[in-house]
């Protein structure tokens, strides 16, 4: 709502944020020698799941036939997600796997922990010292959790790990059992389960490590997500939200930001989302050969987003951010880049031309300027404070011999002329928030002698309900 504070905003996303999981992670990357060589990656996650946790998430019916319309491929989501784990569930799993209590969650798990358990003690039994058997047909976290039981439970037996769904049992004596417990090849460790759990986390944490400039286009949801799902649940506080996502990555480039700027000084069609950019930007009329333009090639192996679009795929949506046409042809910054999701990371440096500093300058301003939907602010500074933006001045409506009439209604009466966000003030008043001055303009004048609404400006000494109590 536009009435939103960036703290009220930020109180509301938080809420869906931690009800909802990341499906993809896209990743590019520009290397620099002489020209720009683009690498493009995207990765389907799925939460992590082992032993007692085991994440819910919510799934929207507009988003999944949104997706599935772009040809979203929800089978490699669930079979082959990457997993992925914040700082507060890789804690608890730790101390899951001190204290040794194993228990699977989901059905599958534990009757596949009932079939090798079964398997592995009737064939024991008559087994000889040395002898091994296979278990097969183990997927995922389910090649550690068997190894774990079977050692806990049995003391005369070692489990190795075959392949990708097999693992080794084989019988031993005491004495080579506590030898090969303190290999340090076992792949049983706490710390290579832990670096299997967190999955793709290693590469966030990598990344927030690298300390590079973090860019993306629109990118404050997705901001949300990377601290909830890959670093900490979300703060309640949204300074301290800004204060960590400020540390995790010093640096934070909006491209809707950027492309916002280029509006008020160059003739650039005002266009919204990431493709209608990006169109732009390769249109001859704005993009004339010039041999100063930076000189892009495609990666081999990564020549797919090139041949055919794949729009809201995560990694085609960094290859439209970081393939040079929004960063480098905006503000004409020369940097390397790899990319998050709708969030695009840059790594390294370039060597630039004479006239880079001029292109630099012009991009300083949009640092950590994150742009801001409907709210009292254009876009979330988090390097400082959020600077108010100008809007329209608020207009209040006064509702005469109309019963029963709700926010709704008021919207639904303005519509078809003008858009305004409404709150209710009183009984019978409403404010109207609009983010376009021409909006207030035509409220004010066409609903001037309208017989049950009456608008006009909102001043807050007389309409306030607060200043009302006091002078009366």
């Amino acid at each position: 709502s536009l009435f939103d504070s960036p703290a009220e905003w930020y109180r509301k996303a938080r809420q869906s944020v931690r009800r909802f999981a990341v499906t993809q992670f896209g990743k590019h990357f520009l290397s620099f020698c002489c020209r720009y060589v683009v690498h493009s990656y995207n990765f389907f996650l799925f939460p992590s799941t082992f032993g007692a946790t085991d994440p819910e998430f919510t799934f929207s019916a507009s988003s999944i036939q949104f997706l599935s319309h772009y040809g979203f491929d929800y089978n490699k989501f669930l079979k082959d997600g990457i997993p992925y784990m914040n700082e507060l569930q890789e804690k608890s799993l730790r101390q899951y796997l001190v204290a040794g209590s194993w228990k699977a969650c989901s059905v599958l798990d534990r009757d596949s922990m009932k079939k090798a358990i079964d398997e592995v003690t009737s064939w024991i039994a008559g087994a000889e010292e040395e002898e091994t058997m296979i278990l097969r047909d183990l997927r995922g976290f389910q090649m550690f959790e068997v190894q774990l039981v079977l050692r806990r439970a049995l003391q005369n037996v070692w489990t190795q790990p075959l392949g990708d769904n097999e693992v080794m049992v084989k019988k031993v004596s005491p004495q080579h059992r506590r030898l090969l417990e303190n290999s340090s090849r076992d792949s049983c460790q706490e710390e290579l389960i832990l670096m299997s759990a967190r999955g793709f986390t290693n590469l966030f944490q990598a990344l927030v490590k690298a300390k590079k400039p973090l860019v993306g286009h629109n990118m404050l949801m997705d901001l949300l997500h990377l601290h909830d799902k890959f670093y900490k649940p979300l703060p309640e506080s949204y300074e301290e939200f800004k204060r960590n996502i400020h540390s995790l990555f010093p640096v934070l480039i909006d491209t809707k930001s950027v492309t916002k700027s280029v509006w008020k000084n160059h003739p650039f069609p005002r266009v919204y989302n990431l493709l209608e950019v990006y169109e732009v930007l390769c249109s001859s009329d704005l993009n004339p050969t010039d041999p100063a333009c930076p000189v892009i090639v495609l990666a081999s192996g990564c020549s797919r987003y090139a041949e055919k679009s794949s729009p809201h795929e995560a990694g085609y949506d960094a290859f439209l951010c970081g393939s040079g046409k929004i960063l480098l042809n905006t503000s004409q910054i020369l940097v390397n880049k790899p990319s998050v999701c709708f969030v695009f990371l840059l790594s390294g440096t370039a060597e630039a031309d004479p006239s880079f500093s001029e292109y630099l300058g012009v991009l300083v301003k949009c640092l950590n300027q994150v742009h801001f939907t409907r709210g009292g602010v254009s876009s979330i500074n988090f390097s400082g404070v959020d600077v108010p933006c100008r809007r329209p001045p608020l207009l209040v409506v006064r509702v005469q011999g109309w019963q029963g009439l709700n926010e709704r209604h008021i919207y639904h009466e303005l519509k078809s002329l003008c858009r305004f966000h409404v709150k209710r003030l009183s009984e019978n008043q409403f404010i109207l928030q609009s983010n376009k001055f021409k909006h207030t303009r035509l409220a004010l004048r066409d609903y001037k002698d309208h017989p049950h609404l009456q608008i006009s400006l909102y001043r807050h000494w007389r309409h306030s309900p607060h200043v009302s109590c006091l002078l009366r």
